[in-house]
């Protein structure tokens, strides 16, 4: 298992740091997205999204759910279960079809799903620090977590 700490100052360097992972995805990789509301995760997200080469709105998937986006090289989805009541949601919704391990699997709120979510190859925490900006925790759960982390921080 590998941990990094990074300290972000504000909204430009959670950006940066989702655009950092983007560069060192690979299909399958299951992220989960952990935080407290405002924490940034969509935010990180957008970054992410947006190295890749995305030009449109970046949104949470809050309302619905999931957000798909199509690049030359990768299928990436971004879920949001906050409205998730239940965890028994999660199988109701027939989205495990998605977790089939050719697309990069972006999840905030994978608490509300419950056990039956696959396990992320990587965490990635952010939280609000004691002072102004936050604290992003990633965690690699999996070689294929181990190894993205390896090559984002090899890059850097």
């Amino acid at each position: 298992m590998t941990i990094h700490c990074l300290r972000l100052p504000d909204e430009g360097a959670t950006l940066s740091l989702g655009a950092a992972l983007g560069a060192h995805l690979e299909p399958g990789l299951v992220v989960h997205l952990q935080g407290d509301l405002g924490a940034g995760k969509t935010t990180f997200a957008r970054g992410l999204i947006r190295s890749l080469g995305y030009l449109g709105r970046v949104k949470s998937p809050t309302f619905t759910l999931v957000e798909p986006y199509r690049f030359s090289s990768l299928s990436l989805y971004h879920f949001d279960f906050f409205r998730f009541e239940d965890p028994k949601e999660w199988t109701d919704t027939g989205l495990d079809e998605y977790f089939d391990g050719s697309a990069v699997i972006l999840l905030e709120w994978p608490e509300k799903a419950g056990p039956a979510l696959p396990s992320p190859d990587l965490e990635v925490r952010l939280e609000h620090a004691a002072e102004n900006g936050r604290l992003a925790w990633l965690e690699s759960h999996t070689e294929k977590g181990r190894r993205c982390l390896e090559r984002m921080r090899g890059s850097s």
